[in-house]
């Protein structure tokens, strides 16, 4: 049975300084406290009550995607042009986030720059505005970001990415912005985001893969349409939205997991050329 790999599946986390990976050992902060996960046990806080621990576990194998049966998505890929990918990240599942809330933000804050610069930008906003709970952050409460003003958020070097922030947290706080999309179908959670100025059908692709697990992928992302053209010796502009789908739609229930991979595939080659 092929095991979860820790360190590659916080290697692609979100370094927002929400949590570490240390000693073997992957740490969230929460507005309580600290959780850990070694691979076989947590480590919750001795304080905690039965609730709060229950829900920390819970939280953690969400994030960590402790669920995720890879045997089967690796025998689904082993014949297709995708096999090399078993290898290379072998053991890596998809994090998610702790919240829908925050993969609201996180994804708005993704918008129209590279991944490494978003990092940096959801890291400052989090140290801005999130509680710091021993050495990290827990990531900030929606109440806390909509106290803050337009500019005080472009602080964080969001740019015209803050004011969408700004009003999708107040929508949110308002209630007439729903993120809790769980029983939705894919393509009427799509709709109904998309309906919502500042989330495109991008926004609302990986909002639904990264905050609810959903089996969806953002097909227009330029990453994923790379890391397709590189397995397939095309140029990336030969690579449209529609391609994307046609190479990933025939993989059914592990289709967003594919792209992931591809997505990281793309992610590590590109800092390999970099380094050159």
């Amino acid at each position: 049975m092929a095991g979860i790999d820790l360190r590659k599946t916080a290697g692609e986390m979100i370094r927002n300084g929400t949590w570490k990976f240390e000693d073997g050992v992957f740490y969230q902060a929460f507005e309580s406290g600290i959780a850990g996960y070694d691979g076989e046990d947590f480590i919750l806080p001795d304080s905690w009550g039965r609730g709060e621990r229950k829900s920390a576990k819970e939280k953690l194998s969400f994030v960590l995607g402790l669920k995720t049966d890879l045997d089967s998505f690796y025998a689904e890929i082993s014949d297709s042009p995708f096999a090399f990918l078993v290898d290379e990240f072998h053991g890596l599942t998809a994090p998610a986030s702790p919240s829908t809330y925050q993969a609201l933000v996180e994804t708005i804050a993704q918008q129209q720059v590279s991944f490494e610069f978003a990092q940096r930008t959801i890291a400052n906003l989090v140290k801005l505005a999130g509680r710091q709970v021993g050495d990290l952050h827990a990531f900030p409460a929606p109440e806390r970001i909509a106290s803050l003003s337009e500019e005080e958020l472009k602080g964080a070097k969001l740019g015209y990415r803050a004011g969408y922030i700004k009003s999708l947290t107040e929508l949110y706080l308002a209630k007439k912005l729903d993120l809790e999309l769980w029983d939705w179908n894919v393509e009427e959670a799509i709709k109904y985001l998309t309906g919502f100025r500042g989330i495109g059908r991008w926004s609302a692709e990986l909002l639904l893969a990264y905050g609810l697990r959903k089996n969806v992928y953002p097909a227009g992302d330029l990453g994923l349409r790379r890391g397709i053209a590189k397995i397939f010796g095309k140029r990336v502009k030969e690579v449209r939205e529609n391609d994307v789908r046609e190479v990933i739609e025939p993989y059914g229930k592990w289709k967003g997991l594919l792209a992931f991979y591809i997505t990281c595939y793309d992610r590590k080659t590109e800092m390999e050329r970099k380094r050159k």
